[in-house]
């Protein structure tokens, strides 16, 4: 398992990534095509930035992605990249503004992941929670038939956010990345061709609600 995770981390390394997670997007950009030049893209648990920098390499100069998280970073950016250090559950009017100045997005990526407990039921009822509030956010702020990708810890709770993202999108379709360590009990969800609809009103699990305000969205780019 060494092996397996050194592959990635000296591959990133080399290639001048901060984290070895940007091959899950590259995965997952390579399977479902959504990736663009010119297109504005917003990144929830951004940090510590490869995500937004594999993102402005595909949408280019002309491109926007628009990128947050609960952490700050040191990685410098190019231009069409605007990092703000945001809690997603507590939003600024700063950066509610920036969204509603950038909007329409075309792609909404939340790689967004709990500080984990050890409990495997807590930290996915954690994991639900940040993906229902991704979920809802991609539907205030992207465009008519855009994208949406979601990391979510796998559990028996998951239907929680695959019954409204169902409603929301025309096509919602599983992948897991092969640069996931096979331990991980991670998993992405793509939503192709969003409907438009500004509201959705999942019924969100017990468990899901009770850690809501302990979740944050420092996701931890392994």
């Amino acid at each position: 398992m060494k092996e397996y995770r050194d592959h990635y981390f000296l591959k990133a390394k080399r290639e001048r990534y901060p984290a070895r997670s940007v091959y899950k997007l590259k995965e997952l950009d390579a399977r479902f095509h959504l990736l663009r030049p010119g297109q504005h893209v917003l990144d929830l648990g951004a940090a510590p930035g490869s995500w937004s920098l594999a993102a402005a390499e595909k949408a280019g100069a002309n491109g926007l992605i628009l990128a947050c998280d609960i952490r700050d970073t040191v990685t410098i950016f190019p231009p069409q990249v605007i990092f703000m250090r945001e809690d997603v559950f507590n939003r600024s009017s700063e950066f509610e503004a920036k969204l509603a100045t950038c909007a329409p997005f075309d792609l909404v990526l939340s790689d967004m992941a709990p500080n984990t407990t050890g409990s495997r039921c807590t930290d996915q009822a954690r994991s639900l929670a940040l993906t229902l509030e991704a979920l809802h956010v991609s539907c205030l702020y992207l465009k008519q038939g855009g994208a949406f990708v979601v990391k979510i810890f796998m559990g028996p709770d998951m239907q929680e956010l695959l019954a409204p993202m169902r409603k929301a999108f025309g096509q919602v379709r599983s992948f897991k990345p092969k640069s996931s360590r096979a331990e991980s009990k991670e998993t992405f969800y793509v939503g192709i061709g969003f409907r438009g609809m500004k509201t959705v009103t999942p019924v969100v699990a017990d468990t899901a609600v009770s850690v809501l305000d302990s979740a944050t969205d420092a996701s931890l780019k392994t």
